[in-house]
């Protein structure tokens, strides 16, 4: 008899590998779903920046910077907050980089993230509230997919339980990472019991936090990062229950692990920005080259001319943009004609409105420059949105 036969037959299975070798190389399920998690969100933001005005193809530009960042965020966090693993007695400094074999914190993830957002969105010439708000409910969504790669490699699993939707737990096999022990017959052997599945837990809560940006904002029109700020309530209140379940290893400040303050902080943080932040959502028209906006055809299909869909010509990438409001954004799409900026008007009037929805020239930041006349001038030193660095 082995320990698998003590497991009941209501449960959940879990993989009893997580590695497979294509000849030398390693795929590893948890990179996949990492990667799969990835190109979900950066679809998502693609088609949430464009609908505020964002031109084609900026979110691969924002995700070289973010992806990278966050993924070096994960790893700083995940360090610090487990130094005895390679500092104390015993550890390997050296296996503080060996990313490979796991060991990525989610609240590293996310500021790490956020300061490649925010490096991209000032070369871009993008306000960063409106990448971070475009972004809100794709990264929930990546997260979900992500935590699929904790089921692959049998771990952040919570308590025993004899719920129907308990958890088998393999017992893997520390000389052969991402495969499970096997008894004598070769079959994987399970831990004793069934466990709570924590990481579904939370992927499931991830896609009701998805569901309620995307409601929330449809019907509140966030803006100025107030939908991200959600997302991150939403988030941490789900991780603060769900860390209390978990069994897993962590480092623990007055008897509760360090995760459950930390998410606690980082709500009563976001919550604070969300309630005193205001303003309307901002939206994007492009300037240079990309200024132009394509109507609606009002053609017969007959009347197409099929040839210059064969050879389509690369859009422009714009040299910045103007931000306006609702109202002159939808003007601007049917018409096609960019409002007026301050910087428009008669040279000796040295008075700007600060009326609310006042247009001014984004440089990455969400607040207008201090003196409008210089902003057309400076805008590719200031942004780097230059048409040459968007192909580099």
């Amino acid at each position: 008899m082995t320990l698998a036969s003590l497991s009941p037959q209501a449960a959940l299975p879990s993989p009893s590998t997580a590695v497979w070798q294509l000849g030398p190389v390693p795929i590893r399920a948890y990179a996949l779903c990492i990667i799969a998690g990835i190109v979900l969100a950066c679809w998502v933001t693609e088609r949430r920046l464009r609908q505020r005005g964002v031109a084609p193809g900026a979110v691969l530009d924002i995700a070289v910077w973010a992806v990278p960042s966050g993924i070096i965020g994960a790893r700083i966090y995940h360090v610090v907050t487990s130094p005895e693993k390679y500092f104390g007695a015993g550890g390997e400094p050296i296996k503080a980089f060996a990313i490979w074999e796991g060991g990525l914190g989610i609240w590293g993830a996310v500021a790490g993230g956020a300061v490649g957002v925010w490096i991209a969105a000032r070369q871009l010439g993008i306000p960063f509230g409106v990448v971070a708000d475009a972004l809100a409910p794709g990264l929930p969504l990546a997260q979900a997919v992500g935590r699929l790669g904790n089921w692959f490699n049998n771990e952040l699993f919570g308590g025993p339980t004899t719920l129907p939707w308990g958890l088998e737990i393999h017992r893997m096999d520390p000389d052969n990472p991402g495969h499970a022990l096997r008894d004598d017959a070769g079959q994987p052997i399970l831990e004793p019991g069934l466990y709570h599945p924590t990481f579904l837990y939370e992927a499931l809560w991830n896609l009701g936090v998805v569901a309620l940006v995307l409601i929330v904002d449809r019907r509140l029109k966030l803006g100025r990062g107030r939908a991200f700020a959600l997302y991150v309530m939403g988030y941490t209140v789900g991780r603060f229950w769900i860390e209390l379940m978990r069994t897993d290893e962590a480092n623990h400040i007055l008897g509760v692990r360090l995760n459950v303050w930390t998410a606690a902080l980082v709500f009563l943080g976001a919550l604070i920005y969300f309630v005193r932040v205001r303003g309307p959502r901002d939206y994007l028209i492009p300037l240079g080259a990309a200024a132009t906006t394509t109507p609606p055809p009002t053609s017969d299909l007959s009347q197409v001319d099929l040839s210059e869909r064969e050879t389509p010509a690369r859009a422009a990438a714009p040299e910045g943009y103007q931000v306006v409001s609702e109202e002159q954004y939808a003007a601007w799409q049917e018409t096609g004609v960019v409002p007026p900026t301050d910087d428009d008007s008669p040279p000796d009037d040295g008075e700007r409105s600060d009326d609310e929805g006042a247009v001014h020239v984004a440089s990455g930041d969400d607040e207008p420059a201090d003196d409008p006349s210089a902003v057309r001038t400076d805008r590719a030193d200031a942004t780097g949105a230059r048409p040459a660095d968007r192909d580099s």
